[in-house]
């Protein structure tokens, strides 16, 4: 049991502490990660997110072509705390940080600190495209994914009543913007479904008129990948039915018709963005510009322009001779940071020096259907249905949760033998 003294002030309602105060701010796969590290720690540790839920945003595509329910890929982030007395969470938007008074602003009012960690994760981005960031979906969140879900089948149930060609296709084509692992998954979800839903679901519906463009700006898909990989999912994608359209970008949406630097037009009223990602800026955390929100970091993570700032995940750029752009923006790289952070914050209350971080990378992967898959590992690339299999493992055990960890089994179990899915739900929240 820890002993609460009157120390650190603040009006969210935190119990003082004789111990040092660490706030996080995020709950995802670094913040989340690093919390659970310093239980039972001699810091007192406050967790703030917008949600009260951690979200597994590998999966995010699965819940918008209802193969999994949003609870399956979520769990309550105070449950994962119910046993520490060190740790609280608390829900709440981050408003500013004021590095003067060490103190961090929401909207539920103001929380003192000694040491701040910045985990708040990646956003889409837009690129300055405001037309398109109104008008277009993107997949960086649980209510996102849902939303993707019900207007695809508000729109297979409204093409049943159109006669006119041209507008029907408004309502089935697809269009994603982005080659990289969601663009693709999601690419290749929608083919499946193409393929083996819709026929049986909306047998009125000729499935060959339902076009899925991919556009991709580079010469290849999964630019992060090996070439191999590379050309494994192209062909995978291509004998699937996906219409790659590469070296070319979307300039573009009026929510009607997408519009090519090319100067092509393709007909839809879903385009779906995955084309790129920034970070979010916190007023009092400003960064340079070029690095798209990242704040640079030194090799125990902490914020070149303040010691007692550490940044982990996607926000923290570190750069070295390997990597002179910064870590992958994964999960693997959070979770790696917010472990070298535990370790460094726990080493610095005993005084005694941590190696600096080093990298591990650990291989990439991604799906882009039924037993097709690729995978990259430090020494070697493979592809099909062993890759699919690696994948589905490591997405399986990297869940939290036992309940969610069986559901998604069962539900992939059944999707595999059945070539169906089980949540084709139009479900909206009342106002």
């Amino acid at each position: 049991m820890y002993l609460f003294v009157a120390m650190k002030p603040n009006n969210l309602n935190i119990p003082v502490s004789q111990y040092k105060r660490i706030v996080i701010l995020g709950g995802g796969f670094a913040g989340l990660n690093l919390a659970k590290k310093l239980i039972n720690t001699h810091y007192q540790v406050v967790l703030l997110d917008r949600q009260n839920f951690h979200q597994f945003q590998p999966l995010f595509y699965q819940v918008a072509m209802a193969g999994l329910e949003p609870s399956a890929i979520a769990f309550p982030i105070r449950k994962m705390f119910r046993k520490s007395t060190n740790v609280f969470v608390r829900q709440a938007e981050i408003h500013q940080v004021n590095r003067e008074n060490k103190s961090v602003k929401t909207d539920r009012g103001v929380i003192e600190y000694d040491y701040l960690v910045v985990a708040l994760g990646a956003i889409t981005n837009f690129f300055g495209n405001e037309e398109i960031a109104e008008k277009s979906y993107s997949l960086k969140s649980l209510g996102e994914s849902l939303l993707i879900r019900n207007r695809m089948f508000e729109d297979f149930e409204d093409s049943l009543f159109v006669e006119n060609y041209e507008k029907r296709q408004g309502l089935i084509d697809f269009v994603i913007v982005g080659g990289g692992p969601t663009g693709v998954e999601m690419a290749g979800a929608l083919a499946e479904m193409k393929r083996y839903i819709i026929p049986k679901d909306f047998a009125e519906l000729d499935p060959g008129e339902i076009d899925i463009y991919l556009v991709q700006s580079g010469e290849n898909v999964l630019p992060a990948m090996s070439a191999k990989s590379q050309r494994k999912a192209k062909q995978y994608l291509e004998d699937m039915g996906v219409q790659l359209i590469l070296q070319d970008r979307v300039t573009g949406f009026d929510g009607l018709n997408v519009q090519l630097k090319s100067g092509r037009t393709l007909k839809t009223e879903k385009l779906i963005w995955a084309a790129g990602i920034t970070c979010p800026q916190i007023q009092g955390l400003e960064t340079d510009s070029n690095n798209r929100g990242r704040l640079e970091v030194n090799r125990h993570c902490q914020w070149t322009e303040d010691e007692d700032v550490y940044a982990i995940g996607d926000v923290a750029l570190m750069k070295s001779d390997k990597y002179p752009y910064g870590h992958p923006q994964v999960a693997q790289t959070a979770l790696q940071m917010a472990n070298h952070v535990a370790k460094y914050l726990k080493n610095k209350d005993k005084n005694t020096t941590v190696k600096e971080f080093v990298y591990k990378d650990r291989g990439s992967l991604a799906t882009i259907g039924r037993n097709k898959a690729v995978a990259d590992f430090p020494s070697f690339s493979m592809g099909g249905f062993l890759a699919w299999m690696i994948w589905l493992w490591v997405h399986l055990f990297s869940l939290i949760g036992t309940r969610n960890k069986v559901i998604v089994m069962i539900n992939w179990m059944w999707s595999y033998i059945t070539y169906d899915t089980a949540l084709r739900l139009i479900i909206k929240q009342k106002k």
